[in-house]
């Protein structure tokens, strides 16, 4: 135990200050592209996944305030969107249906979204840097799927880096995750307007209490995904 005039020194003294380009950075100066990957709306009960994709070809300071977007209150992740859109070299959001999840199965549908985000790019990233434990570009091996299959997952072999709490730890991943939530979080308010009974303004289609309570007087809407553990109706 620090005793004395220890406790004093270290009374005032800060936190050193993150590095969200330490990953960047490596990548940078070996001439990369670099691509950073999110998704949100993973857990959620109803709506799409979506994914954002975020470029960087040169070092640049992020916009001040960029953390993890949930760690973020909605007024400030609204604030950021325009300065990480200028500030991006290039950004693009991909989504898939609460359709297509229950048509593909969680881990698939989480690679096309991510194929999508990165077909709306024009540049050609070459190496990805990606929030979590596993590649959200590559799909599941030996997949049976239904009536429709999904589109070729054609960035699979992209050069990857996955980091976990990388929305907290790296510039791009943070920002990819910040213009995904806020689309995604926009389109559920929107969607309260017809689907008014789930609360979806206030929940984003995740499963708190008010929201839990509609499914089980109404049942599921054509935006729910029904192949998840959904509460089940109750009878009149």
């Amino acid at each position: 135990m620090l005793r004395g005039p220890y406790l004093g020194t270290l009374k005032w003294m800060k936190a050193p200050a993150r590095d969200l380009l330490e990953f960047e950075r490596v990548l940078l100066d070996r001439g990369e592209v670099v691509v950073g990957i999110d998704e949100v709306g993973r857990g959620a009960l109803a709506g799409p996944m979506t994914v954002g994709a975020v470029v960087m070809r040169e070092e640049l300071a992020p916009p001040e305030g960029l953390n993890d977007s949930k760690l973020l209150t909605p007024a400030k992740r609204a604030s950021l969107v325009d300065p990480l859109t200028r500030w991006a070299f290039e950004w693009s959001l991909g989504s898939v249906s609460a359709q297509e999840i229950d048509e593909w199965g969680l881990r698939l549908a989480l690679a096309v979204a991510a194929t999508r985000a990165l077909d709306g790019l024009t540049s050609s990233p070459t190496h990805a840097l990606i929030d979590g434990s596993f590649n959200l570009l590559r799909g599941p091996l030996n997949v049976r799927f239904g009536a429709s299959a999904p589109p070729p997952l054609q960035y699979h072999s992209l050069p990857a880096t996955t980091i976990v709490k990388g929305d907290q730890r790296c510039a791009t991943i943070a920002a990819a995750a910040v213009l995904a939530k806020v689309h995604r979080d926009a389109l559920m308010v929107s969607l309260h307007q017809e689907y008014r009974e789930y609360q979806w303004a206030q929940n984003k289609g995740y499963g708190a209490p008010e929201h839990l309570e509609a499914l089980r007087r109404r049942g599921p809407s054509s935006h729910h995904r029904t192949t998840w553990n959904l509460p089940h109706r109750r009878e009149a």
